[in-house]
């Protein structure tokens, strides 16, 4: 016989007029709770007393009332709220809520959603036709949102729990030799020369090799400094602003042999201020990644360089393997590619200035191997 709720040591059970039980409890606040469901017999409304408060005690309780906001209007409000993500970032996780979480979760209740359920949407998107690594980044981004609800106490625990299932599996890119690095820089236009040479053996990415200005350049240290890059967002609107992380602001170190072909190209295409902008469009204004593709006849020329697939990133990508085979520690290849943790970064700083250049000689030796003395200032 259960004890009179009078007696309880944790909340409350009454008789409906059904002649099922409802349990009442107090929460962490302090607010009484009603039961969400009712029990046929008293030992059972006694058994979910209990249980609620082995939760509570062990600081696993969630409110179920809590439980029921939506996932669309949560995760909405997740992205919302972080006042720290950049506006790409922001770009790309509403994409991924617009596309492929809300169109399935997005009326669900947090407190609904289960493993299973994960786990079909999955299969959902890929018999969709949705690339593996699309979905492994919507995937991460549910994640990432539930994990927040499992830290507000909104659900008890994260269901996105597959094994695997945010690792993106990129196919691999392609790796031009040296000697392709020249032939590409050589098939288009002259004022673009310069700028594939540099973004290939000092590892810029596209927003950081368009953003350089004429002050950037140390060519008597043979050095690029990183500053800022450019972002342009799906909808057209450019923004200007520092690389990604502060790993990403970095001095590298640039092959003696491209020198030439930077000196020439400052001569003949950039501006004398020193804040003038080194790569620009036809008419002098900002570079675009399409205005770039469109000069350079990006597709026609890939082809004739007999790798079709090629990606404007490959050249950094090419760039960091031929530092790699340079001998390069990890800590100082990261630095170089501005991927190191802020702190690493600092840490490693000193030491790192001298390695890059160690790395920018060896590089230097292998572009002069496959080049005329001449033909590196074109």
């Amino acid at each position: 016989m259960a004890n009179k709720a009078g007696h309880r040591r944790f909340g409350s059970i009454r008789k409906l007029p059904s002649g099922r039980f409802q349990i009442r409890y107090p929460g962490p606040d302090g607010k009484l709770r009603s039961g969400e469901t009712t029990y046929e017999r008293e030992r059972d409304a006694e058994r979910a007393l209990s249980l609620l408060e082995a939760k509570m005690v062990t600081g696993d309780w969630t409110d179920p009332q809590r439980s029921k906001v939506k996932l669309g209007d949560y995760a909405a409000k997740w992205i919302s709220e972080r006042t720290e993500l950049r506006p790409r970032t922001v770009e790309i996780y509403s994409g991924l809520l617009r596309r492929h979480v809300a169109p399935y979760f997005g009326n669900v209740p947090l407190g609904k959603i289960n493993t299973e359920m994960v786990r079909e949407w999955r299969a959902t998107l890929a018999s969709n036709g949705v690339g593996a690594t699309e979905i492994a980044k919507a995937y991460r981004f549910l994640r990432a949102v539930l994990m927040t609800a499992t830290d507000d106490q909104l659900i008890p625990r994260n269901p996105c729990r597959i094994r695997g299932a945010g690792e993106e599996k990129s196919e691999e890119r392609p790796v031009l030799t040296v000697a392709q690095v020249f032939q590409l820089a050589d098939l288009v236009p002259v004022r673009l020369r310069a700028l594939i040479l540099l973004a290939t053996f000092a590892s810029l990415r596209w927003g950081e090799v368009a953003a350089l200005r004429r002050m950037d350049l140390d060519l008597n240290a043979g050095t690029v400094s990183v500053r800022q890059q450019h972002v342009e967002l799906d909808t057209g609107e450019l923004l200007v602003g520092p690389p990604k992380s502060r790993a990403g602001l970095r001095t590298v170190a640039i092959p003696e042999a491209i020198i030439p072909a930077l000196r020439q190209h400052l001569d003949q295409f950039t501006e004398p201020e020193p804040t003038a902008l080194v790569f620009t469009g036809a008419n002098g204004g900002i570079l675009r990644r399409s205005n770039f593709r469109r000069a350079a006849k990006w597709s026609e020329t890939i082809r004739k360089l007999g790798v079709p697939g090629l990606h404007f990133h490959d050249l950094r990508h090419t760039g960091n393997t031929i530092a790699a085979s340079a001998g390069a520690s990890l800590r100082d290849l990261m630095a170089r590619m501005g991927h190191d943790s802020v702190r690493a970064a600092m840490i490693y700083q000193h030491r790192t200035a001298e390695a890059d250049h160690k790395i920018a000689d060896v590089m230097n030796g292998k572009i002069t191997q496959v080049l005329p003395t001449e033909a590196s200032g074109h």
